[in-house]
């Protein structure tokens, strides 16, 4: 089958995870038209698979090239993009990119993720996050610490604007584990997601105090505290959270990643990172900055520095359906 024409000035970026997809559609100046989301990550497909999904979440939008970052890259993925080794930039990426042709001869263009051979250690999809958080603050300054928290959170460093090197905590897939499958998560009641409270800053302050022993010298006070009757059983994830959180605080510290002269930026959702700079106060550190929704502007940039997105063309013409 015979594809239609790619249509000049538009792009489709994908922000394809684990567990979700997320598509953007952007015009020729890098403005994001429609954003549509599914809950089709690389281990839940649709029937169809890849393709299928990428067809379904497009639907009604224009025939034009098409960049993907992120776990669809991995050898779980659509297809494995290997990692650029740092120092990276958006040139290094664009440079690498891996591409994909459908069934209908479309082409699918893959965000390689970065390795640092030093630690070691690697990064797939926050990469790109990198590169749109340095394209809408470019006066961040060398060695500003780049914090972007998650499942795995990153703490990256920078040397002339390229990601020079990082270092990945677990600490969003450790609290998963001592939440639903450890003896202090054990019979505990489901609650729903609020803001950071006062058990939440009992877990920073127990991380805080935990000194050069860390974190692992306290996750057991959770159980302790609510078997005296110090901590309620409801309250129990949010101090782990504070722990967990407070640690990655204390270990910045312990480790020279924070200088006391520049202030650190956190990358990534709001309500996370909300619970990052309630811990940073808690260490006496200055208030972090925050960037929100990185990826799309690094899908862009990556898209812009490869060649495959241009000024825009027939913009007040063109209507597509939601």
């Amino acid at each position: 089958m015979r594809r239609k024409p790619e249509t000049t000035g538009w792009l489709i970026g994908l922000d394809w995870g684990t567990s979700s997809l997320r598509a953007m559609l952007f015009d020729g100046e890098g403005n994001v038209h429609e954003t549509r989301h599914r809950p089709w990550g690389v281990r839940h497909l649709p029937e169809g698979g890849f393709e299928a999904a990428l067809a379904s979440i497009g639907a009604g939008w224009p025939s034009c090239p098409v960049l993907a970052a992120g776990m669809v890259g991995s050898r779980q993925g659509w297809r494995e993009a290997p990692y650029v080794d740092a120092p990276a930039d958006a040139h290094a990426l664009a440079d690498r990119l891996v591409t994909v042709e459908t069934a209908d001869g479309r082409c699918i263009h893959i965000v390689p993720g970065v390795r640092d051979s030093a630690a070691p250690d690697v990064m797939r999809g926050e990469e790109t996050q990198l590169v749109g958080a340095l394209d809408l603050q470019p006066r961040l300054a060398e060695g500003t610490p780049l914090v972007l928290p998650g499942t795995h959170s990153k703490w990256v460093r920078l040397q002339r604007r390229r990601i020079a090197g990082f270092t990945t905590l677990m600490t969003g897939e450790l609290y998963g584990l001592l939440r639903h499958r450890s003896v202090l998560g054990a019979s505990l009641p489901d609650v729903s997601a609020t803001a950071p409270g006062g058990s939440f800053d009992e877990g920073v302050r127990a991380a805080r105090a935990s000194g050069a022993a860390g974190v692992l010298t306290r996750l057991f006070s959770a159980r302790t505290l609510m078997l005296e009757g110090a901590l309620d059983a409801a309250a129990v994830p949010d101090y782990l959270s504070g722990l967990l959180i407070g640690e990655e605080w204390r270990a910045a510290l312990a480790a020279g990643w924070l200088d006391s002269g520049r202030t650190p930026v956190l990358i990534g959702d709001e309500a996370l990172c909300l619970r990052y700079r309630r811990a940073a106060a808690l260490f006496y550190l200055p208030d972090p900055a925050w960037v929100a929704d990185a990826a799309a502007r690094g899908l862009w940039r990556i898209a812009h520095v490869a060649g495959l997105a241009g000024d825009c063309t027939q913009l007040a013409s063109m209507e597509f359906p939601g």
